[in-house]
């Protein structure tokens, strides 16, 4: 039951659904479907606007790590909206919560990545790091390197920018960006990898793939690399062992700056504050971070530089120069205090901890799910998985698009009161951090009976032999 009624659940659902433009929305459904509305929240559970309750499986999306209905979150906010709601970050201007987040997260950094720029999603986290790698290599005398190699099925954000270094064909279509500043190369899908191919020899394909693209290209165009350490809503692809380390050490040796997008990964997902060194061993030269960062209480991103990038930076080009860059919002104070809340409830709950304790668990709960003709491979890291569906175990084959079976599961998972994300064949799981083995499960029994209802569903309909 909710808590706290103050509207009429049917006049709410049809004025979403005539006056907001959402977020990866199917048109060809919108006007019979439209939203569900989520409206009250606690712990690992929200509640839609009808009442109903659902283990939040995707956390909000990626981000509520610490899980809903923080006190002490709500009062570091409210205490800061009294002190001070905002404040200009131009020409020298500050707010306190600013200087001592930025503090804070220079301690859980790895190497000298300590100067940091604050934004309000990771989308604007990597199109500032691209407007960097430019600016850094124009004023070292280096102006052809312009060019950002990425991944197929990369996904690094929505503006004009990001969705160029994003790698999602579908994610493109009726759209332009900036695809002239862009080369892609090979995705590291291990599980469908080359057939005959062992995944040692699959990274040596990979690292080969990225030498001859930088041939192709030349590395005098280049001037980053950008990567996610587990690929998120590109179907939490884990590449194979060693894979980011030879991948850096290939940049380094062709001056090619290293951006590790941890926009997904960061703040606990994989068992640390930043997953690169403790992870995956790499210090990038950029780091950007948002979701987990505040745990979505409030919107927050920080692109994260090198001293040595830094140095550049904040370097006067010209006599009277300012660093032009920046948004009405960055260092938004009220953002930067659920910021410093938030990290000291993970520190002092020590939650990345908990991950890597409780992580296996989940792991090992939903690669049971592997038993069942549907499932092809269940795959990811502590709470960054998934599940990806296939017609045939044995070729892998997949279903026709227009089956919609990652759809399908997720709704049947949801009418018992769990919600994962459907992505095509895929079903993507980002709970909250905080989840115990007993949530997690029945969060694995719920989602094993959508499963086989799903599978029940596609016999009976003719469209899958089972």
């Amino acid at each position: 039951m909710l808590r706290n009624v103050k509207y009429d659940a049917e006049e709410l659902w049809r004025k979403d659904r005539d006056h907001v433009i959402h977020p990866w929305t199917d048109f060809s459904r919108w006007d019979e479907v439209g939203s569900d509305i989520m409206a009250e929240a606690d712990g690992i559970h929200v509640y839609d606007s009808r009442g109903n309750r659902f283990i939040d499986g995707i956390g909000g999306l990626w981000c509520v790590n610490i899980g809903y209905g923080r006190e002490e979150m709500v009062e570091a906010i409210a205490d800061q909206v009294r002190a001070i709601p905002y404040y200009s970050p131009f020409n020298h201007l500050s707010t306190p919560p600013a200087g001592l987040l930025g503090a804070k997260i220079a301690e859980l950094t790895p190497g000298d990545l300590d100067h940091m720029f604050f934004g309000t999603g990771g989308s604007m986290a990597n199109d500032t790091a691209i407007r960097f790698v430019h600016f850094y290599w124009n004023n070292k005398g280096r102006p052809t390197k312009k060019k950002i190699v990425s991944r197929m099925d990369a996904y690094h954000g929505t503006t004009y920018m990001s969705a160029a270094l994003t790698g999602i064909a579908y994610d493109k279509i009726g759209f332009d960006q900036a695809d002239e500043m862009v080369v892609h190369v090979a995705c590291p899908y291990t599980y469908r990898r080359p057939d005959g191919m062992t995944e040692a020899e699959f990274c040596d394909w990979l690292v080969a793939d990225l030498e001859a693209k930088i041939e192709e290209v030349g590395a005098e165009n280049i001037g980053a690399f950008i990567a996610e350490p587990i690929m998120g809503a590109g179907g939490v692809i884990v590449a194979p062992e060693g894979y980011h380390r030879r991948i850096r050490e290939v940049c380094r040796a062709n001056e090619i700056l290293y951006i590790s997008d941890e926009v997904v990964t960061g703040f606990g997902r994989l068992g640390h504050f930043f997953a690169s060194e403790p992870v995956f061993d790499i210090v990038p030269d950029i780091i950007t971070s948002a979701k987990g960062i505040s745990s979505g209480y409030q919107p927050l991103s920080a692109t994260i530089v090198s001293q040595e990038i830094y140095d550049v930076l904040s370097t006067p080009q010209a006599e009277g120069a300012l660093f032009t860059t920046g948004f009405t919002y960055s260092g938004h104070p009220v953002c930067c205090a659920a910021g410093l809340k938030n990290i000291e409830i993970m520190e002092r709950e020590d939650i990345p901890g908990h991950v890597r304790k409780v992580g296996p668990y989940f792991e090992k709960r939903l690669a049971e799910l592997g038993d069942m003709p549907l499932v092809g491979e269940v795959r990811g890291k502590c709470f960054m998985l998934c599940v990806e569906n296939v017609a045939d175990k044995e070729t892998k084959a997949l279903l026709p698009p227009e089956v919609n079976v990652g759809g399908r599961i997720a709704d049947h998972a949801q009418a018992n009161g769990l919600i994962v994300r459907p992505l095509g064949h895929l079903n993507v799981i980002s709970p909250p951090l905080v989840m115990t083995e007993a949530q997690i499960d029945e969060f694995v029994e719920i989602l094993r009976g959508a499963i086989a209802s799903t599978q029940d569903d596609l016999v009976r309909e003719g469209v899958w032999k089972g």
